[in-house]
């Protein structure tokens, strides 16, 4: 899996073998192609650019072109083991349906964010700014990111939305974790990575 990102060679390690994989904001479609390879996972990728669409289709990626803002009811309940959605979730204008959603058609579900509680963009806002980081980089009047949140945040609709956290790492802008991050995740984790499923 040499050619995933980071933090796709984490979420590949949640993964168990033989699994039926949907990946919403699917991108060229690298983290399933590695799936189907090394996992024998199958599964479809949901992606809106057209660009990134073909990357997916020469990648042997099954790919659907879709808007998640528009739902996901084009999929049937339970069809996925696990429904995947890499730093997007931030992007959506529903997050906390797409959430649901993602658990009405998968066992489980992954997502990654930028930590908004990160100590970096707790200072820019003390003194008045908007914050830019490597993984918030665009200002407030072009940004895509339209629901950003902070671990904390994101543990609390957990709770009040009746979802189980399974895992939660908090890495920095090259994913590696340490101590801090582990201590105090939502003070010191630059990205969260969460996999979660319904309460029992």
């Amino acid at each position: 899996m040499n050619d995933l990102r980071p933090d796709q060679t984490i979420i590949a390690g949640w993964i168990l073998p033989g699994s039926r994989v949907l990946d919403l904001g699917c991108g060229d479609g690298r983290l399933l192609a590695a799936l189907q390879r090394d996992h024998g996972a199958s599964g479809y990728g949901v992606e809106i650019d057209p660009d990134n669409i073909v990357h997916c289709i020469a990648n042997g990626v099954n790919v659907v072109q879709s808007n998640l803002d528009d739902g996901l009811t084009d999929f049937d309940d339970n069809s996925f083991d696990y429904v995947i959605m890499t730093q997007t979730i931030q992007a959506v204008r529903y997050p906390d349906r797409l959430l649901q959603e993602m658990l009405r058609i998968g066992r489980e579900g992954i997502v990654t964010f930028p930590n908004m509680g990160h100590w970096k963009c707790r200072v820019q806002i003390a003194f008045g700014r908007m914050p830019i980081t490597q993984h918030l980089p665009n200002t407030w009047y072009n940004t895509p990111n339209i629901h950003i949140c902070t671990i904390n945040d994101f543990e609390d609709y957990c709770q009040s939305g009746r979802i189980e956290i399974l895992q939660r790492t908090a890495v920095d802008a090259l994913h590696r974790s340490g101590v801090t991050m582990r201590l105090l995740p939502n003070l010191f984790g630059e990205i969260a990575m969460y996999r979660f499923r319904r309460q029992p």
